[in-house]
């Protein structure tokens, strides 16, 4: 299943199927809202709730959806590029070997690869069946890829050219006179261009393809996009090596207010446990130049994923609102379905017949909360009325 698929469609959260049965809920009730503890919330938890740990073993996977907020999504490299093709965490060497050469694997295991983030996109989506983008598409994947210094990057970047440039003997080398330290290479003739460029502790990786092979023309749109990169690298704040194994899980107090079927033994992972900035959100949708729009206009800071669902904050409850019908806007194959009444501004959506269940929830919905965005899907009605219910209470009894 691609980035693209069921995941991504909630807002890149995996599935959950649950059955469960109605009880109340603890809480105060808060003047002018309704009393959380009334409603139909199932065996779902919904009282006030922090997750302490740290993230320990899985400090890379953390620092890697972190680094969301470092990789330049592809509308802001190009206008035309409006069209997400995905983005993702990269964790460990297997995965980045989705986004360099296969030759590359000893030159990351060597130089100690910790973690990284890829984001791809086009000035059009890809022919219908297909995972690659049209022969006369202009397409950019930018690769973020860590390593635990300054030194190791530096090796890293030169090494990774090496082997690329030595998978055929038809490359060639090329150069950039605004960035002169990167390694560019490509094979006369064929329209795409690889580039690598050490910066700090990262290793930017570049793949360009445009309709036509003009090396210049290539050189421009590398150089166009390590500006991009460069300055979006520049606002973030890695964190140091040894200190990723204590990468608080949940620093921004959201996976705690997201509703979860069962609190016990979660741990970091990138499609079910997580907190991304809202960079996230621009990677993996169809349209970049709306979706940036969206999230400027509204103050979104932070993502958290689970399963089945999650909450974004936001600048206020005006900018959840607007967050929420924005989404609405552009949820494709849905029709409106009715929400629980009792819970305040919820709405809720069905999968319709255009649509495909199995890439897609058939239930999905959200509830703005002060300066909060939840939302649940499932594959079934009371489940997902349940747990947009649930979600309403959990927020109140967190604030």
């Amino acid at each position: 299943m691609s980035i693209s698929t069921k995941i991504a469609s909630a807002l890149c959260c995996a599935a959950l199927v649950a059955t469960v049965t109605g009880c109340a809920v603890s809480g105060t009730p808060v003047p002018g809202e309704p009393d959380v503890r009334g409603l139909e919330t199932g065996t779902y938890p919904t009282d006030r709730h922090t997750y302490d740990d740290t993230a320990g073993s899985k400090g890379a996977l953390v620092e890697g959806t972190r680094m969301s907020a470092a990789v330049v999504p592809a509308v802001r490299i190009d206008p035309s590029l409006s069209h997400g093709r995905g983005g993702t965490v990269i964790p460990d060497v297997e995965r980045a070997l989705d986004f360099v050469a296969n030759v590359s694997e000893p030159v990351l295991e060597n130089r100690e690869f910790v973690t990284g983030y890829a984001a791809l996109g086009s000035d059009k989506p890809d022919p219908d069946g297909q995972t690659r983008p049209a022969a006369d598409a202009t397409a950019i994947t930018t690769a973020l890829l860590r390593f635990p210094d300054a030194t190791a990057a530096t090796l890293a970047a030169r090494e990774l050219e090496d082997v690329d440039l030595a998978v055929s003997p038809d490359n060639r080398k090329l150069a950039s006179t605004e960035y002169p330290e990167a390694y560019l290479h490509w094979r006369p003739g064929v329209p795409t261009i690889g580039a690598f460029l050490a910066h700090e502790e990262f290793v930017i990786s570049l793949f360009v393809q445009r309709p036509r092979a003009d090396s210049a023309d290539l050189i421009s749109w590398v150089d166009k996009a390590l500006a991009a990169e460069l300055d979006q690298l520049s606002s973030f704040t890695a964190t140091p090596y040894d200190k990723l194994a204590e990468l608080p899980i949940d620093s921004e107090r959201l996976l705690a207010r997201a509703v979860v079927d069962n609190r016990a033994g979660l741990v970091p992972d990138q499609h079910s446990f997580a907190v991304y900035s809202t960079g996230h959100l621009v990677h993996n949708t169809d349209d970049q130049t709306t979706r940036q729009r969206l999230i400027e206009s509204t103050g979104a800071e932070y993502i958290a994923l689970v399963d089945g669902g999650s909450v974004t904050r936001v600048s206020d409850l005006a900018g959840a609102q607007a967050l929420m019908a924005g989404l609405i806007g552009s949820s494709g194959h849905y029709d409106s379905l009715a929400a629980p009444t009792d819970v305040p501004g919820a709405k809720c959506l069905q999968l319709n017949d255009q649509g495909d269940a199995d890439e897609e929830y058939r239930y999905r919905c959200y509830v703005p909360y002060k300066r909060y965005l939840g939302i649940v899907s499932s594959d079934q009605e009371p489940d997902v009325r349940q747990k947009i219910s649930a979600q309403f209470a959990l927020l109140a009894n967190s604030l």
